[in-house]
């Protein structure tokens, strides 16, 4: 997998724009002006802004279980706690009751978070003094053991939908950059690992096919077995990285986005395209294909690498039994404005301009 060294650091930024939606809204246009010369500075950036929309807001209260003496009934009497306050002459009662509180994971995560990149050399002086401001509001809130949390269990509604984009970067801040020490401790590590920053290049191709051209219809697709009679049991699920359909439906292009230390793979100085990458993106051309039938189509498929520093790069396009597979490389430390143009050139290539399709 490849260092975010090859990425220039404010396009993380652009990246993680398309992937959380929040970024985009009013009050992130400072943090889109600063030049950052480390990660770190960039996260905490973003935090700042985040927490500080939040607390105008209002912070999450949730009902927690409390149990406590106090001198009237609240909730339910605990009978053994209550007759051992009577027989030390004490005139409270011992009861169990439900209190709104800001003490919930949501916002646990969010100080959490914090508290690990106060801790980091890199963040800037004053970047830390304002994050040590806005703790100020989460002084009633405890910090938990970040490999305890459990994410698939977060769910986000109504009352609390405000937090979906902080939550999803403190994720990639505490699942994707957290190292713990010999004494048990948690650090930053230097870089993102590269199985987030995996999941954010793919996220952010797809919603950037979302966002910019509407025309096309983006989604993770799921894709059909071609099965002949109709007998998938156990058979292991197919879904595309991206998958981009014209407003007809009848021309299609599979991308399989691939965030790898090595674009290609070698043997004996000869550099050939990782086959199982070849073998994936192919299954799911031949696939879909099969789903249309004898209806006119045009079924592609594309292997899309983050460009890495190698001096072999793929640049590749292949007819394979009817179909076109394409393996190219998206240069990361390019300014966005080339990266914009690299991604809307492949709109153009297999989609054409008809119907102004590149009037975004």
């Amino acid at each position: 997998m490849i260092k975010d060294k090859s990425i220039l650091i404010k396009n993380i930024y652009y990246m993680l724009s398309y992937a959380f939606v929040s970024l985009n809204q009013n009050g992130y246009e400072e943090v889109e002006k600063e030049e950052f010369d480390n990660i770190y500075n960039l996260f905490a950036a973003i935090l700042l802004k985040g927490i500080g929309r939040q607390i105008k807001q209002g912070l999450h209260r949730e009902y927690i279980g409390c149990r406590g003496n106090i001198p009237t009934v609240r909730g339910k009497i605990d009978m053994p706690g209550t007759i051992k306050e009577i027989i030390a002459r004490r005139r409270v009662l011992t009861c169990e009751f439900d209190e709104l509180s800001e003490n919930n994971l949501l916002n646990q995560i969010i100080k959490t978070t914090v508290i690990l990149l106060l801790r980091q050399n890199q963040v800037e002086a004053n970047k830390k003094a304002e994050l040590k401001k806005e703790m100020l509001f989460f002084s009633g809130v405890d910090i938990i053991d970040p490999s305890a949390i459990r994410w698939s269990s977060i769910h986000f509604q109504k009352n609390n939908n405000t937090y979906r984009m902080l939550i999803g970067l403190c994720q990639l801040v505490l699942e994707g950059m957290l190292l713990t020490t010999n004494k048990g401790g948690y650090r930053l590590a230097s870089f993102i690992k590269p199985e987030q920053m995996s999941h954010l290049y793919e996220r952010f191709i797809l919603e950037y096919y979302v966002r910019e051209h509407p025309k096309i219809n983006a989604n993770a697709s799921q894709i059909s077995w071609a099965v002949d009679d109709g007998y998938r049991m156990a058979l292991p699920t197919m879904r595309s990285d991206i998958t981009l359909t014209n407003k007809a439906g009848d021309r299609v292009l599979i991308i399989d986005a691939k965030y790898y230390t090595n674009t290609m793979q070698s043997y004996y100085n000869t550099y050939t395209i990782h086959s199982e990458h070849l073998y994936q993106i192919f299954a799911y051309v031949k696939n879909k294909e099969a789903s249309f039938g004898s209806e006119p189509h045009k079924v592609s498929g594309m292997i899309l690498y983050a460009r890495t520093e190698e001096e072999i790069q793929p640049d590749n396009t292949y007819q394979m039994s009817g179909n076109q597979i394409n393996v190219r490389t998206l240069d990361l430390n390019k300014e966005f404005s080339e990266i914009a143009a690299q991604l809307d050139k492949i709109i153009l290539e297999y989609f054409g301009n008809n119907d102004n399709i590149l009037n975004k």
